[in-house]
């Protein structure tokens, strides 16, 4: 696995994952558990899934956690938070990766409410338990982070939309960060070769991914990825919050 973090780096951090029961979010929480941090996996309903991560984490010398919660139900969220501060007593580090939207029969407003309004939910949660010193690291696409000015795949709007949406809220909360001395970083990146999301959209649309790739050059793999959300958690926040992942020039808007 490619891990940029320093083993040991980050020694005595508390970490929660969301969505870390598989690919970016496992190999996230993975990479930051090899460095030294205890970590929380988190996932709705596959425990079976997650437990093979933390059993994976600690076969390596990590240590690691398994934490069911639905992130669209607060009562869930707010379990999963508790029981967070009763294993560790506070939290360091949380890693908003968690997203969806393209699944079938979970509602017209799924989208929305969890990649807008759980994310919302769970940093209030969150918030509590992290003190001066503590970051916030939100896991976003490219064509979301982008999409009020640049043209993004039909199949994929609504996540986009919902997406920017929570961006937007959490970027709101910045003032809120600065005064408790919490980091805040975006980490953006095109479209992740392996995700669910990918081969959902390829799906919908045959060649998309491959005609994405053409036109960036690169897309990066999930271990690419999911090495750039770990890195965000100890490089120094940008000016801006976002940590961009690949090439954005085909997202900015024309130069003349």
């Amino acid at each position: 696995m490619n891990n940029v973090l320093t083993p040991g780096s980050l020694h005595g951090i508390r970490a929660l994952v969301t969505g870390s029961s598989r690919g970016i979010g496992a190999d996230t929480a993975s990479m930051l558990a090899a460095a030294g941090a205890r970590v929380a996996i988190n996932y709705r309903n596959k425990e079976a899934r997650a437990l093979k991560v933390v059993a994976a984490i600690e076969e390596a010398g990590g240590e690691a956690i398994a934490l069911g919660g639905d992130l669209t139900d607060p009562a869930s969220v707010a379990e999963m938070f508790a029981k967070v501060e009763q294993e560790w007593g506070g939290l360091d580090l949380l890693v908003l990766n968690a997203s969806g939207g393209m699944e079938s029969g979970m509602g017209d407003d799924y989208a929305m409410k969890l990649n807008r309004d759980a994310q919302i939910n769970v940093l209030d949660a969150a918030l509590p338990l992290m003190a001066s010193g503590s970051r916030v690291v939100f896991v976003t696409s490219h064509q979301a982070h982008f999409v009020a000015t640049a043209e993004t795949m039909p199949e994929y709007l609504p996540v986009a939309l919902s997406k920017r949406a929570g961006e937007d809220a959490l970027r709101a909360r910045i003032p809120e960060f600065d005064a408790k001395g919490i980091g805040f970083v975006v980490v953006s990146g095109d479209m992740i070769e392996g995700t669910i999301t990918a081969t959902l959209l390829e799906r919908a649309r045959p060649g998309a991914i491959a005609s994405r790739r053409d036109e960036a050059g690169k897309l990066y793999t999930v271990n690419e990825f999911a090495a750039e959300v770990a890195q965000a958690a100890v490089d120094p926040v940008p000016a801006d919050h976002t940590r961009y992942v690949g090439d954005v020039s085909s997202f900015l808007p024309a130069t003349s």
